[in-house]
């Protein structure tokens, strides 16, 4: 038994990692490094092209619980970032150089996996599964759009700036997390309201970079740049990523006006990336307003913030609950271009039709994730569970189906779902 995997980034490297423990043989075509895309700059698989956050890791909230159903069923993405986790409190961040080597090691030394680093010309014959990402172009996107009328929906997503530890004002910043949740991990950067005010008018008016298209209602609610927000209101970035609340600053004992919270990009400490700056401002821009920001007035940026097109399909017309193409159901698709969103989302995906193709191969029956999972949930929501125009979508427990019953308190009524949800994934552990 034989099928590709095209494309190496999250969703394919866990696609090909299901499919090829389970006794397939996988074909895994990769384009780096002969060709990168514009977001990329490493030749490793699964690279974190945005933050290096895969957000909380509590069960309380619906991307934690997914991370521990993919834990329980055997993901190469959580074993990788379990491994190379770096300080962030209750959310799971790792170091992305890390973390993206530890992964392509596992599948380059998989004796079931054969890479070709070429970029694929078309959809090869026989099972594939397609997860090249929302940048695709070139031939594989002619080749998509032929299979896939519609492939011309799209949004923004912007990536935020690294800065060195060491250039950052600790006699203007300090040590903590919100809330005291978990150890002090994130480097908190007070303004007060003339600061805050400054700051907020001249990130209003700052140049952006050229991008064809571009307009404020095509971005992703998730990745909204920080200039977009400042023209949405004075205090929107204050209800946003700069919230001060629950965060003390230790020289006056009181919440700061607003803060900016720097989070670990790297193993050393070395790195930090400014927390919710998604930013598509020209790079001098970047530097100048960035600036203004009293501890990082003489910020070393190692990175600017930089936004692409991504592209998606119109999944709910497209694919079914596996991921696969309705029309031709030979072929699936995996990642972002299905309309998940987040990387934990995508190598969900990857994960769910790389089970579903492999067990399809073997003569198995589906193994039929249910709403009440939040991997099944996924692959419902984007084969069809949208309301209205189709959106990328985080995961969600609203997406995810209820309980039946009353229970009563928010964190209590998810830690329910999420108990219920590991129960199932239990039973299916035992027989995928």
């Amino acid at each position: 038994m034989r099928a590709s995997v095209i494309g190496a980034g999250l969703a394919g490297c866990e696609a090909a990692w299901q499919l090829a423990k389970r006794g397939v043989e996988v074909t895994l075509y990769e384009m780096k490094p002969a060709r990168r895309s514009p977001a990329h700059v490493s030749d490793s698989f699964a690279e974190l092209v945005c933050s290096n956050s895969l957000r909380s890791d509590e069960l309380t909230n619906a991307v934690g619980l997914l991370k521990e159903e993919m834990r329980r069923l055997g993901s190469l993405i959580m074993e990788c970032a379990d491994g190379h986790r770096v300080p962030a409190g209750g959310a799971l961040a790792v170091d992305r150089e890390g973390f993206s080597r530890a992964v392509t090691e596992k599948i380059r030394s998989c004796p079931n996996i054969t890479v070709i680093n070429e970029e694929a010309a078309g959809i090869p014959d026989g099972r594939v599964i397609i997860a090249t990402g929302p940048l695709t172009d070139g031939a594989m996107a002619e080749a998509i759009s032929e299979k896939c009328p519609g492939t011309d929906l799209h949004f923004f997503d912007a990536v935020a700036p690294i800065v060195t530890l060491e250039s950052v004002d600790m006699d203007s910043a300090w040590f903590a997390s919100r809330y005291d949740k978990g150890t002090a991990d994130y480097v908190n950067c007070p303004m007060d309201r003339e600061e805050y005010e400054a700051f907020v008018a001249e990130l209003q008016t700052a140049r952006e970079a050229e991008l064809h298209g571009f307009e404020d209602s095509g971005v992703f609610e998730g990745c909204m740049p920080v200039e977009v927000m400042a023209r949405r209101g004075l205090d929107t970035l204050r209800y946003g990523p700069l919230k001060p609340v629950g965060l003390r600053d230790p020289r006056t004992g009181r919440e700061p006006y607003a803060v900016v919270q720097l989070r670990m990009d790297n193993a050393e400490g070395t790195l930090y990336n400014m927390v919710g700056f998604q930013t598509h401002l020209k790079f001098p821009e970047q530097r100048r307003v960035f600036s203004m920001i009293p501890a990082l007035k003489n910020a070393e940026f190692v990175r600017y913030g930089v936004m692409h097109r991504n592209t998606y399909l119109d999944s709910p017309r497209l694919l079914d609950r596996y991921y696969r193409l309705r029309s031709e159901p030979r072929i699936s698709f995996a990642g972002q271009m299905t309309g998940v969103e987040g990387y934990i989302e995508s190598a969900a995906s990857g994960m769910l039709a790389g089970i579903e193709t492999a067990r399809e191969m073997r003569g198995e029956a589906p193994a039929d994730f249910p709403q009440e999972t939040a991997i099944g949930a996924l692959g419902i929501y984007i084969s069809g569970g949208s309301v209205g125009d189709f959106q990328p979508m985080n995961i969600n427990f609203g997406i995810i189906a209820p309980l039946g019953y009353k229970v009563r308190g928010k964190r209590n009524k998810n830690a329910a779902i999420s108990q219920r949800s590991l129960e199932i994934i239990e039973e299916k552990r035992r027989s995928i």
